[in-house]
């Protein structure tokens, strides 16, 4: 027997069961079955009476005998019922859709164990389906029983606990012969791991709960362990084999500027990230930095300058954004800055026009255009640079992975690469899933900026919200009214927002009021936006499509509507639409007065930090790692044992280790960590075929 021998072969398995293993688990082979953990362990060595059970839903075992077996037919149903009696009471065992040889083995009047899920029905205990073991058969094995995850098409089948932990335990003899260690002896006693061999006997059948909690750490640090040396190795391949053109130059645009023409002094946190995207365009090495900073934090400004040492260097920048709204905020305020400096920038859009177009790809063939801002009209072939050093993607997570290849590809050697993101990411899966790119964080909002009150309301407050709201505007501020957009309903959302423009109008009516919303042409979002940016109007009422790019200093109020609809991230990056000016700011959060559990979570979040790396943990935990990257990278967060919200720790310290592992031996050829190695290369590079030991 080998990990890769098929499960058909496997002592109590056979074709038949295979099929049906392989059809409603996914397992194929011995490997797939030595990986196939248990969900939970259960002490045998404790026997309970009929007397002692309380509630329904849980597993347990009892000692007694069964008695009257009896088929019987309700209507077209069958079923087969006995009774099972110990010296403190009876109940009931079923089976639905039994086999006839199944009545022909329940050992009648004879003293059995069994073990099975409790129901209660009418204060009347039963247990559909139980296991059943003779007490002469009883093992004296007291290590704890492994629970694996099943289905009730298995079981019906015979393909009980009982028949997994047969089969497992008959593995677990050969695992001498099928276990190679793949950790090398000085992390083995470094960590006081288990061996390779007795963490699998430990996670299927396990001495005690130590052991067992050994063995799953031992697999949780393996895992994290091999993802992060697979994006460590990516990295290290990438700054070794990815050319890059070398900015040394810090010139007359990047001090001209930042002497002359910077409106206010950059925080420390923008003066480090500054620092450290300079120090990686001064080599001859492609940057491949991700740039993350909360909602305000200033990150634009710091695109503007490595922009800027990209021009004293000779060379054309681009930044692309995932909307025409969030591309115009970003020309309409880099344009504004660069007012005095002759630098020529542009807009590339969908909807920009074709004689426009024109002029912008001349430009951009013969030099003349130093920054261009777009959205993937950029990606488009027709776009051409004379030499693109430097490709700036604003919310990276919105665009796939072809996409900024295409941009990459706009120059000979590739530009160097700022991604940069407004949603916060926890720091676990920063530390795995962008472990190939180098990280920056802006943790420091601009100077004068004030926090944003957020406060929750319900509609009876909504009359004391309408008077709140008049009163801002009688100091001269905006105010936002947003309502929730659910794809599946894009007509009752589109219905409930007119609805609310129809009453928000009424109820200020001394007011212009405008509207924004994604199914508007651009021309007629333009219209609208500039009506609010000028101040002619005093209130947007807008769905999500103000999310991201809005930028209204007087705005000081947003109220969204029907809070309970949006999921955390969203809220946070709504509410950041405010507090952007110098004044004080407020984000009301209107919801219905039944709430479930998970809503009261995420309003009493919002309205207890503006902090968005806090509010992206609970938002993780809330909403797990998978819908947090977005469904482009959930497949990669299925680890069988590792848990991205709780083994933070875990994942710290494999990432330290696998860090100082290749610091020491970048090509893991020193003999002591051939293990890994060798390992990694049988197992992981398949997988990871980017990720190159050389």
């Amino acid at each position: 027997m080998t990990l890769d021998t098929s499960i058909e072969y496997v002592k109590g398995i056979g074709p038949e069961r295979a099929k049906l293993i392989k059809n409603v688990l996914g397992l194929s082979t011995v490997d797939d079955l030595l990986n196939f953990y248990p969900i939970r362990y259960l002490d045998k060595s404790k026997v309970f009476k009929i007397s002692q059970l309380e509630e329904s839903s849980i597993e347990l075992q009892l000692k007694g005998r069964i008695t009257q077996v009896q088929e019987i037919q309700t209507g077209k149903v069958k079923r087969l019922s006995a009774k099972f009696n110990d010296d403190t009471g009876t109940m009931d065992l079923v089976w639905f859709q039994y086999s006839k040889w199944l009545k022909e083995q329940i050992p009648i009047n004879r003293e059995v164990y069994i073990f099975g899920k409790i129901n209660v029905f009418n204060r009347q205990f039963s247990m559909p389906h139980p296991e059943i073991e003779a007490v002469e058969n009883k093992e004296s094995d007291t290590r704890l029983k492994p629970i694996y995850p099943s289905s009730e098409k298995l079981t019906k089948r015979g393909l009980n606990q009982r028949f997994f932990q047969v089969v497992l335990r008959n593995i677990c003899k050969e695992i001498p012969n099928l276990i190679e260690e793949n950790f090398p002896d000085y992390m083995i006693k470094a960590f006081k791991f288990l061996s390779k061999q007795h963490t699998f006997l430990n996670i299927h059948f396990p001495k005690d709960m130590k052991h067992f909690e050994k063995a799953d750490n031992r697999l949780k640090f393996e895992e994290s362990f091999f993802f992060q040396l697979g994006y460590a190795l990516k990295k290290l391949h990438h700054k070794t084999h990815s050319p890059g053109n070398p900015f040394p130059v810090v010139g007359d645009h990047f001090n001209g500027f930042y002497n002359h023409h910077i409106p206010f002094d950059l925080t420390n946190a923008q003066k480090r990230v500054l620092k450290e995207i300079r120090l990686d365009m001064k080599r001859p090495i492609q940057m491949n930095r991700l740039l993350q900073g909360d909602v305000g934090s200033g990150k634009t400004m710091v695109a503007l300058l490595t922009m800027l040492i990209a021009m004293d260097n000779g060379f054309q920048s681009c930044i692309m954004a995932p909307t025409e709204i969030l591309a115009q905020q970003h020309y309409n305020g880099i344009k504004d800055l660069l007012t005095e400096t002759g630098i020529n920038i542009r807009l590339l859009t969908g909807s920009t026009k074709t004689s426009e177009r024109k002029v912008i790809h001349e430009e951009l063939e013969n030099g003349t255009l130093s920054i261009l801002v777009g959205t993937h009209a950029v990606l488009e072939d027709k776009v051409r640079f004379k030499n693109l050093g430097l490709a700036i993607i604003d919310e990276q997570h919105r665009f796939g992975v072809a996409q900024r290849a295409k941009l990459w590809a706009k120059n000979r050697i590739p530009p160097h690469i700022l991604v940069m993101t407004a949603t916060p990411i926890p720091r676990t899966l920063a530390m795995s899933f962008y472990s190939d790119l180098d990280v920056s964080v802006i943790d420091e909002m601009p100077m004068g900026r004030k926090p944003i009150i957020t406060a929750h309301r319900r509609e009876k407050d909504r009359t004391y919200v309408y008077n709140f709201c008049r009163d801002e505007i009688k100091k001269g501020r905006q105010v936002y009214f947003v309502y929730p957009l659910i794809e599946e309903s894009e007509t009752l959302d589109y219905k409930n927002l007119m609805e609310g423009l129809d009453h928000v109008m009424n109820a200020f009516s001394d007011y212009n009021t405008t509207m924004l919303h994604g199914k508007m042409k651009p021309a007629e979002k333009d219209i609208a936006m500039n009506y609010f940016a000028s101040g002619k109007a005093e209130i947007m009422v807008a769905t999500t499509v103000i999310e991201v790019g809005v930028n209204v200093p007087n705005a000081s109020v947003m109220v969204i509507e029907s809070s309970e609809r949006f999921g955390l991230s969203q809220l946070h990056q709504l509410r950041g639409r405010v507090g952007r000016g110098a004044e004080q700011s407020y984000c009301i959060l209107m919801t219905s007065d039944k709430l479930s559990k998970e809503s009261r979570t995420r309003i009493k979040t919002m309205t207890e930090t503006n902090d968005g790396f806090k509010i992206s943990e609970v938002d993780m935990q809330l909403r797990g790692p998978g819908d947090i990257l977005g469904t482009q990278q959930s497949g990669v967060v299925d680890f069988k044992k590792l848990d991205l919200v709780n083994d933070s720790a875990i994942i710290k310290t494999t990432k330290n280790t696998v860090d100082k592992i290749l610091e020491a031996d970048p090509h893991l050829i020193n003999p002591d960590n051939l293990i890994i190695k060798n390992y990694y290369l049988k197992h992981y590079r398949g997988k990871n075929k980017w990720s190159k030991i050389s």
